[in-house]
């Protein structure tokens, strides 16, 4: 008789555990990464960065490219496009420390790779290495750092390596290239 009665409570209350869960969901950052995807983040600041790269920088700065990769702190697989990976010849082990936002441009054979700097640091020289050793491709590599503001950027800008790139989230037409011969020589 308790057992129907446990059975019968939770049938119209439903568990806690579901009840979490669900709160859970309804937290999480909706990121529209392709006209007919959408893909849900852990919520959080650095999320909403990851947000912003994916929905704004790469509309503005990244015409023609396709996402293949965004990670999530609560599952660092968040989005992963494994069979454009293994067209372009790459695959990789899933405790590589991968970057938090990867495109691709097929047309340019560029591979963009972006950290979003919210707590840990950008793409430095030490980070660019490891990016370089993980990605070993001949596509030609492009390091973004995207930062949420520019008091971040400030907070870091000394680490950041020489030929890469940086995106500002709050003044997101614009950008900082570290690469002068570029655009002068």
């Amino acid at each position: 008789m308790l057992q129907l009665s446990l059975e019968k409570f939770k049938l119209e209350t439903g568990s806690l555990v579901e009840k979490y869960q669900q709160e859970r969901k309804m937290k999480m950052i909706p990121v529209q990464i392709c006209k007919d995807e959408k893909i849900t983040l852990s919520p959080g600041k650095h999320s909403q960065l990851i947000k912003e790269i994916i929905e704004e920088f790469a509309s503005r700065f990244l015409a023609g490219s396709m996402l293949l990769y965004v990670g999530d702190t609560g599952n660092k697989w968040g989005f992963f496009d494994e069979k454009t990976f293994n067209k372009i010849g790459l695959s990789f082990d899933e405790h590589g420390k991968m970057p938090d936002v990867i495109f691709f441009n097929a047309t340019k054979k560029w591979l963009i790779l972006v950290e979003a700097v919210t707590s840990h640091g950008p793409v430095d020289s030490k980070r660019q290495l490891e990016l370089d050793k993980l990605f070993d491709t001949s596509l030609k590599k492009i390091y973004v750092s995207a930062f949420p503001n520019k008091q971040t950027f400030t907070k870091y800008s000394q680490d950041i390596a020489w030929e890469t790139e940086v995106w500002i989230a709050d003044n997101a037409t614009h950008m900082i290239h570290f690469n002068g011969d570029k655009f002068i020589g």
